[in-house]
Formats: C-alpha cells, structure tokens, sequence
C-alpha cells in the first residue's frame, strides 16, 4: 500500500459555505489530480480502445458520405453510400452502450476514490482499494445507473416542454439541471459511502439537496462553468491544429476520400474530445462529493461531536 504525507489531508467532512466549498474543491483537485490521473486511465484503458473504435467509424461513415455526395459521377445512392450510413449507425449504437459503461464506471470511480481519502485521511490507498469499493457495490450501482438513465429521458422531456416558455422556461431549466445533477450526485455518494438501498439513497439525497437547494445548485452551476472553461482549455490547442488543418482541406478542395490522413486524424481528435468529457464527468462528481460531505455534516452534525467526545476523553 502507498504511503503519502498525511499532513495534507483536506478534511471533508466540514459544514462549508458556498464560497468554502468552490476554494475547497481547487485544494482537492490540486492535491489529488495525479493519483485520480493513475486511477482514471488504469481502469478505463479498455474503453478508451473502444472510444477509439467508435470515432473511427462515426467519421469515416461522415467522411465517406461526403466525399460520396462531392462525387457527381456516383452521386446516386449506392452500395458505398449504404455502407456509409451503417458505419455510422453502428458507430451511434456502439457508442450510446459504451457511453452508458463509462458513465457508470468512472460516476463509481471518482465517488469511491473520495470516499477512500476520507476514510483513510488522506491519500494513504492504492487504485486497487477504488476498484475494490466499486466492485463490492456493483450490484447496486446498476441498479442506481439504470434509475439514472430514465430520470435523464425525464430531464429531455421537461427541457423541450420548457423551450416553449420564453427566458423564463431556459432559466427553469438550467436550476431544473443542476438541481438534478446535485441531487444523483449526493444520492449516489450516499449509496456508496453509507450503504444504502438505493431508494434510501435517493431520498437521503432529496432532503441533503432540497434543504440546501440554492446551494446545491449554485456550486454544481459555478464549478460545472469552470471545469467547462478548463475542458475548452485543454481542447484547445489539438482543436486549433485541427481547425487549421479543416481550413486547408476546404481552401484547397482535397479529397476527403483519397487517403487515410483525414479519417486518422478526424478519428483521434473526435476520441481526445470523448476522453476528456469523460474525465471531466469525474471532476463533477468530485463537485458533488464536497457537497455531500458539507450538506451531510450541516444535517447531522456528526464529525463535530466526534471531535467533542475525543476532547472530553482526553480531558478525563
């Protein structure tokens, strides 16, 4: 097992305040992007293959409708065109399931990890106790994941009604969003941390968010703004080259379809973007976590009554 400096354990379990839990967050991701890094792609290798896979055919299916739409000779719809449109339908179907695996999958990992450099006051774990605490409760995680899926057809639902509804309805709606994310984001750590069912989970998660309801949203709204200014950061400079390199196809009509340089590189920036929207899912959920912490402690006022008992002990 790693042995780290324990002096720098950002205790978690504390009633903070909006602004304490955004400089809280920015303590935690400093100290803990490393070893989450090493987590992260110990245990998505496999589904980074298949994110790799799935770019592949979403753009040569783009690539071979539009050089085969470009092409006046052939431009009947034929075998080549049908083979297009099956690249990407089968990209589309192969990527919703595995987004669905690596949504799951790193929604487990990012809560666990919080959960085990609580429990252990620091980062004093290896990878293998993450996966550990993911395994042990995989049984419920489906079960929550598959609830989670439904109540996103629900969210879907509700945004289109709320389109209809001018400036009021597009403010419904992004408190409606965030309030969601907060609420499966606390219910979840409840379902991992306290071993709940999860309809206990989810209704604990209810009364943490809903008593703290500007709260919940305001930090998940200001954080989530954030790690979107740091994802457009770090796309920026591979979506520079790749803008560049669009400009010159478009400016000096290259064939699409001539050779394999387009597909390959259209191909690794598409999975880099997937990549890194994944990663940043997990820096989110490390949003709800300091939540679930602060709202959890504000409720029930546990870690301070600790820490009375063991003063008194001492003073005996």
């Amino acid at each position: 097992m790693q042995v780290e400096n324990q002096e720098k354990f950002i205790e978690l379990r504390v009633n903070r305040d909006f602004g304490d839990i955004i400089n809280a967050y920015f303590e935690f991701f400093k100290q803990n992007l490393k070893k989450f890094t090493n987590v992260f792609l110990s245990y998505n290798g496999i589904f980074l293959i298949g994110l790799l896979i799935v770019s592949y055919l979403l753009v040569s299916g783009m690539i071979g409708l539009f050089t085969d739409n470009q092409n006046t000779v052939i431009n009947a719809v034929g075998s080549d065109s049908e083979s297009y449109v099956m690249y990407l339908i089968f990209g589309g179907i192969l990527f919703f399931i595995i987004f669905i695996m690596v949504a799951a999958l790193n929604y487990s990992l990012s809560t666990s990890y919080m959960i085990k450099y609580e429990e252990r006051k620091g980062l004093n774990f290896d990878k293998t106790d993450v996966w550990e605490e993911v395994k042990n409760n995989l049984g419920s995680i489906m079960v929550f994941i598959l609830i989670l899926i439904v109540l996103f057809f629900g969210l879907m639902i509700a945004a289109v009604v709320l389109t209809f509804i001018p400036l009021a309805g597009m403010l419904a709606q992004y408190v409606i969003q965030y309030f969601v994310m907060a609420w499966v984001g606390v219910s979840f750590f409840v379902l991992l941390k306290e071993k709940r069912s999860v309809t206990d989970a989810l209704g604990e998660g209810w009364n943490l968010v809903t008593k703290n309801f500007w709260r919940a949203v305001g930090v998940n709204f200001i954080l989530g703004f954030l790690i979107g200014l740091l994802f457009m950061v770090v796309i920026m400079i591979p979506g520079i080259l790749i803008g560049i390199y669009t400009f010159h196809v478009v400016q000096n009509d290259v064939d699409l379809g001539a050779s394999i340089l387009p597909t390959i590189i259209y191909t690794l920036g598409t999975c880099l973007f997937l990549i890194i929207a994944v990663y940043s899912q997990c820096l989110s959920q490390f949003v709800n976590g300091l939540l679930y912490f602060s709202l959890h402690e504000k409720t029930y006022n546990l870690n301070s009554r600790s820490k009375i008992d063991q003063i008194g002990l001492q003073d005996q």
